[in-house]
């Protein structure tokens, strides 16, 4: 049996700020901005060349217990931690130093303006044709 992670629902207080954030800062693609009924809004955003997406949203039931900021620890695995550090921040986004934990591993941390936090990662044995 095969299963694919495909939809990460991360809380947040506004959607459209949040939307911003992660399309303007953080150059995630708009897949889905739609409100089926009244009250639910539904808007899903993915990362450049991730097969996972994260969804926002308001009116879902299975997620209204959720609070928003309490996402902690989304990875986002980068080729080159440096030079997307880089970009990142060019954009306005403030992204932690660069902080190699071991084993060829480098964290940069974030957060979204709800406190959620993403943070860049790169494994060294992950990086060209590896990829």
């Amino acid at each position: 049996m095969e299963m694919k992670l495909e939809l990460v629902p991360v809380p947040v207080r506004d959607i459209d700020h949040s939307m911003a954030f992660y399309t303007e800062k953080l150059g995630f693609a708009l897949d889905v901005d739609v409100s089926p009924s009244p009250g639910v809004r539904v808007v899903q955003l993915t990362p450049p060349g991730s097969a996972c997406s994260i969804v926002i949203s308001t009116g879902l039931d299975e997620l209204a217990d959720m609070t928003p900021g309490s996402i902690k620890g989304l990875h986002l695995v980068v080729n080159d931690i440096a030079e997307a550090r880089e970009e990142l921040v060019g954009r306005g986004v403030a992204v932690g130093d660069l902080t190699p934990v071991g084993g060829g591993v480098t964290y940069a941390w974030m957060s979204d303006p709800d406190g959620n936090t993403l943070t860049l990662q790169q494994m060294d044995w992950r990086t060209g044709d590896a990829f």
